[in-house]
């Protein structure tokens, strides 16, 4: 009746709808209710945090979002109130892998065993490579990240799929993490992880070598939900006219947004940054 009352007399709709009038005119003066009111709030704090997110978002995020802003609501209103405006996550899509097995090499054993638990930081490390189009041509991208915090530790670009790609990572990863002897290198068999070079990398540095099952992606799962998660909250959105403006939003995305702000489901929504400073917080407390 409201959106027709510029057309039609309100006497003629409520008999035509057998309401009465009076009843009409208390629904247009009507106040919205407590919880109306705060749904609407709801709603706004959580377009807020959607648009922060990158949409990247789903309920369960948003939720521990919230939560950490002292808002109390139930899961399930989180996903009611994002249903009733649309708010969706960008989807995920599949993607390729790209290193290829050197016959030549010996490959060294499975010693993560699809165990992506890890005590403390440096105690375990997984690595892998991806690549990313442009329309000036492929660019690769390789990452070491930390499986205590999943943070990524060492990232490296390059527009080939060299060694010194996978070199360059776990040179950043060692220099900014310094880790203890007993650390342990996971990623698959690729020729650039068995090649001479890495492998004297990590001889040099103490670290433990460990590699994936032929053509079994699950024995390095955390790298590859890692490049999902890459791909479908970054890459798969974008246009990138070169290589160096990829470089510059991937590097946004893993430094800024990944590693900083992102809250994931395995570290109880937490931020990587955050899940390792309340870590070291702790051991001061208990030391």
């Amino acid at each position: 009746m409201q959106q027709h009352a510029t057309h039609w007399a309100v006497e003629d709709m409520a008999k035509t709808l057998n309401v009465s009038r009076s009843g009409y005119y208390r629904f247009c003066s009507r106040q919205p209710s407590c919880r109306e009111r705060a749904n609407k709030d709801l709603s706004q704090k959580i377009h807020q945090i959607f648009l922060a997110s990158r949409e990247t978002y789903g309920s369960p995020r948003i939720h521990a979002e919230l939560q950490a802003e002292g808002l109390c609501c139930s899961r399930p209103r989180v996903a009611r109130l994002m249903k009733k405006v649309g708010l969706t996550a960008k989807m995920r899509r599949l993607f390729k892998t790209t290193t290829t097995l050197d016959q030549q090499k010996t490959a060294a054993p499975n010693r993560l065993g699809q165990d992506f638990t890890a005590t403390m930081p440096n105690e375990k490390w997984v690595a892998d490579i991806t690549y990313v189009r442009t329309l000036e041509g492929w660019l690769y991208l390789a990452v070491v990240l930390d499986l205590f915090s999943r943070k990524v530790v060492g990232l490296s670009m390059s527009p080939s799929l060299h060694t010194e790609l996978v070199l360059k990572a776990l040179e950043q990863a060692l220099q900014r993490r310094q880790p203890s002897n007993s650390l342990q290198h996971h990623s698959d068999r690729g020729c650039q992880y068995t090649s001479e070079a890495f492998q004297a990398l990590l001889a040099k540095n103490n670290i433990i070598c460990s590699m994936s099952g032929a053509g079994n992606c699950y024995d390095n799962a955390v790298a590859e939900s890692f490049f999902h998660s890459l791909k479908t909250e970054c890459i798969y959105f974008e246009r990138y006219d070169n290589r160096q403006q990829a470089m510059n939003s991937i590097f946004e995305y893993v430094e800024v947004f990944y590693n900083n702000q992102r809250r994931h489901s395995t570290l109880g929504y937490l931020p990587p940054v955050e899940f390792e400073h309340r870590y070291y917080q702790q051991q001061v407390l208990c030391s």
